[in-house]
């Protein structure tokens, strides 16, 4: 139990992956190898949500520093090290993460029926990359974590997604692999400046948060550092105009691919800027302030107005994500706790609410194979239980008071306008935005005649999709009404992150003299 503590996050994060070599390895015969190879793997996905359940408990809100914290030198000549741990941002992102995975397991029981050993195992590793991103303290250990998520999410949507699928995984991965790689050269320079600064190269984030550079433009090292930073994180959330890869890959993607897609890995991004953009580069971040702003605002706009015309439901709601990223995109870069507490509030939000729409699709792709508005009409006669569990989420979605969405979106706009008043006004229309699209949709699709006879014989919600919906909408009540349950956890980190990200124009990087930096070398 000791040894169990003290290495709490290495058994978060590995233990899907050693759950995916075991159940990938033991042999089991064609007749009984779907039934144990599903429930193998829901079984391992709630392991590893009860670990994160105990990081929780353990966690301590009032500690500013870093927690659950493990260190061993990996390649030490570079100063690369295997470095987690967690605070309170990150670890709603893990508790997120681990919650969604047992619903997307089950919610694949019946949508996959081919390559099953396959399909899972890439799941499970998947899991163990996203946790691993969520928990690096090294940038190069992060770096490493974050280019893993990309490959088994490249053959779900690959081998598993629709008839665009081969378009729509390539297109995902080569804009997240070359807007990483200008991340890897700022992580390398970053090392090297901590190398003439300090002696000794260092990638761990706790030692380069102290390595000074030039911010006096948009040229600027700082600047320039940044910008190769929040490309990757860009691309990753994803901000308009670096969106057009995720409609794609939603609308080709199975279920559980966009589940986890838009749950999780559009969260990368965010979290890419709170834990490192951000307190790396402050002062970058002030010459860059306004253009993400004004890049946030357009992306909410445009992601409303664009869903409003979708045919393809599944379309719609992936756009609308590019539309609530971008609140959370303005929150951020409105850098007040109200705003900043908001964003990671709407990143857990979004989480739970488009994927709990992605959930419902996909249930009711699996009856019709038909994701066309105008292919539906009349589906509460026939799908009641399914219809008031679609309305739950779309006036989640919506941020209708009450549910989970009302809280971030209203903590968003409200930082906001104490620091932009123009931007949070214009951000603030697309809540109306927002209402009419989804509720169009709504409107088109369950109520009004049943316009096709395949309509007529649709079977409501059996019991295990009833299990894997309800999870959703407990959540998106029970953080629409008890924020602060939330809140207490996070609130220490948000405060250090403004005091990082929020630090004066006193940031000077000097030249170092010759004769230093071969004294450093030595």
């Amino acid at each position: 139990m000791a040894w169990f503590n003290s290495h709490l996050l290495t058994n978060v994060v590995f233990s899907p992956l050693l759950w995916a070599g075991l159940g990938f390895l033991i042999p089991v015969s064609k007749q009984y190898e779907a039934g144990f190879l599903k429930f193998w793997t829901l079984v391992g996905t709630i392991i590893t949500f009860i670990f994160s359940v105990v990081l929780y408990i353990q966690f301590d809100p009032n500690v500013f520093e870093f927690q659950f914290i493990e260190f061993v030198p990996w390649i030490a000549e570079l100063g690369i090290s295997y470095h987690f741990g967690i605070d309170g941002i990150s670890l709603w992102l893990i508790l997120l993460t681990t919650f969604l995975s047992p619903i997307v397991i089950l919610s694949s029981f019946s949508a996959i029926g081919h390559r099953l050993r396959e399909y899972y195992f890439l799941l499970l590793v998947l899991e163990s990359a996203m946790l691993g991103a969520f928990v690096s303290l090294d940038l190069f250990l992060f770096y490493v974590f974050w280019e893993v998520m990309l490959v088994p999410m490249y053959f779900l949507i690959g081998i598993w997604g629709g008839k665009e699928r081969i378009y729509a995984a390539l297109k995902f991965f080569l804009f997240t692999v070359v807007g990483s790689l200008l991340m890897l050269v700022a992580i390398f320079y970053l090392a090297y400046l901590h190398k003439i600064q300090f002696g000794v190269y260092s990638a761990s984030i706790l030692d380069l948060y102290r390595v000074r550079t030039l911010a006096n433009g948009i040229f600027s090292p700082q600047a320039l550092l940044f910008l190769a930073f929040a490309l990757a994180f860009a691309v990753k959330v994803p901000m308009f105009p670096l969106h057009t890869w995720l409609p794609d890959a939603h609308v080709q993607a199975p279920t559980a691919g966009s589940v986890i897609l838009a749950g999780v890995l559009l969260k990368m991004g965010g979290y890419g800027f709170i834990r490192f953009a951000f307190p790396l580069f402050p002062e970058a971040v002030r010459i860059f302030q306004v253009a993400f702003l004004i890049l946030g605002t357009t992306a909410v706009l445009y992601g409303a107005w664009v869903s409003m015309v979708q045919p393809d439901i599944k379309k719609l709601v992936a756009y609308s994500s590019v539309s609530h990223m971008g609140f959370v995109i303005i929150g951020l870069f409105s850098l007040n706790s109200i705003s900043v507490t908001g964003s990671i509030y709407q990143m857990l939000n979004h989480g739970i609410s488009t994927g709990g729409l992605f959930l419902l699709v996909g249930i009711l792709y699996e009856r019709r194979h038909t994701r066309e508005i105008k292919d539906f009409g009349g589906i509460t006669r026939v799908m009641p239980l399914f219809s008031v569990a679609f309305m739950i989420t779309a006036l989640s979605s919506i941020a209708l008071p009450g549910t989970n969405g009302f809280i971030g979106e209203f903590l968003i706009l409200l930082g906001t306008w104490k620091e932009h008043p123009m931007l949070a006004g214009v951000s603030a229309l697309c809540v109306i935005f927002g209402a009419i699209y989804m509720l169009w949709a709504f409107q088109r699709m369950m109520f009004g005649p049943i316009k096709n006879k395949e309509n007529e014989t649709l079977k409501d919600l059996n019991f295990r999709e009833i299990v894997v919906i309800v999870p959703i909408i407990i959540c998106i009540f029970f953080m629409g009404i008890f924020p602060n349950f939330f809140f207490n956890k996070m609130n220490a980190s948000v405060q250090k992150f403004l005091s990082q990200a929020g630090e004066s124009s006193t940031i000077v990087y000097r030249s170092i003299p010759p004769q230093e930096v071969k004294r450093a070398r030595q």
